[in-house]
């Protein structure tokens, strides 16, 4: 494996402190691409909750799983049966749909991430806009916290956004690491970073739980697992990438071990 850029310097990485840097880091495991292999042949295998099995044993403390209106990866089935076998954490991100809410309330995962959904993305592209649907987004968390659940929202590292996201009384803001990811340069990514702190920072001082994910792989991890208070990582695409190679249980110590070093 290719060494690791660590940004930002190591100066402002000394100043956190050593009590929040050591703080619990839950590392989420979304199995959907496993459920996407096997819909390419809409046959039985892969099945994704074998992976999730292979995933808890390779120290995965979530499983995440993406429910989508138009179903392209994971099933109504996969859901049931995850919440059956699943050990660890489960967290169903889902859309703002009543069928889906509905299939919420029946499963009752440990934990909702409320995200964004249009037919024609290859996959979520941004955080939600809850600005402008603040009193259904509202609405549809209380209706998932009075069943239950956990809810998190995922949104973009913007204060407007943030600030509403607080308002619905969600339990957890999941920052969308996306721009992080496709920054082209060092520059680009440590302005990404410190935009990514500094909301960090709104969302723990509101007594809220802090989330990332999207686009984090192997080599860029470690600089979000390290910003303060961040307590979930959901990372996909590149330990099931990996998976391919060594095995599902392997990719996710590997992720273990890496993060071990914060």
């Amino acid at each position: 494996m290719r060494s690791l850029a660590i940004f930002p310097q190591r100066s402002t990485l000394e100043a956190i402190p050593p009590r929040i840097r050591t703080a619990m880091l839950e590392l989420g495991i979304n199995i959907d691409h496993v459920a996407t292999i096997r819909q390419a042949r809409k046959t039985v295998e892969p099945d994704p909750v074998w992976a999730a099995a292979l995933a808890e044993l390779g120290g995965a403390d979530c499983i995440t799983i993406h429910l989508r209106e138009d179903r392209r990866h994971i099933q109504d089935r996969d859901v049931k049966l995850l919440r059956e076998t699943v050990r660890a954490k489960l967290n169903l991100e889902m859309a703002c749909a009543e069928e889906i809410i509905q299939i919420a309330l029946e499963v009752k995962p440990d934990q909702i991430t409320l995200v964004p959904e249009r037919r024609e993305e290859i996959t979520t592209e941004g955080g939600l806009d809850v600005i402008t649907q603040l009193q259904p987004m509202t609405e549809t968390v209380k209706r998932l916290q009075n069943g239950g659940m956990f809810v998190s929202l995922f949104l973009n590292a913007d204060p407007k956004q943030i600030e509403a996201g607080l308002q619905t009384g969600c339990d957890a803001i999941e920052l969308h690491t996306g721009n992080y990811a496709d920054a082209e340069t060092a520059r680009d990514r440590e302005a990404e970073w410190h935009r990514l702190q500094v909301a960090g920072t709104m969302i723990s001082a509101a007594g809220k739980r802090l989330h990332a994910g999207h686009g984090l792989t192997y080599h860029n991890v470690l600089p979000i697992a390290l910003i303060p208070q961040m307590r979930e990582l959901n990372i996909g695409h590149s330990i099931v990438s990996r998976a391919v190679s060594v095995g599902m249980q392997e990719a996710v110590a590997e992720m273990k071990r890496l993060l071990a070093q914060r």
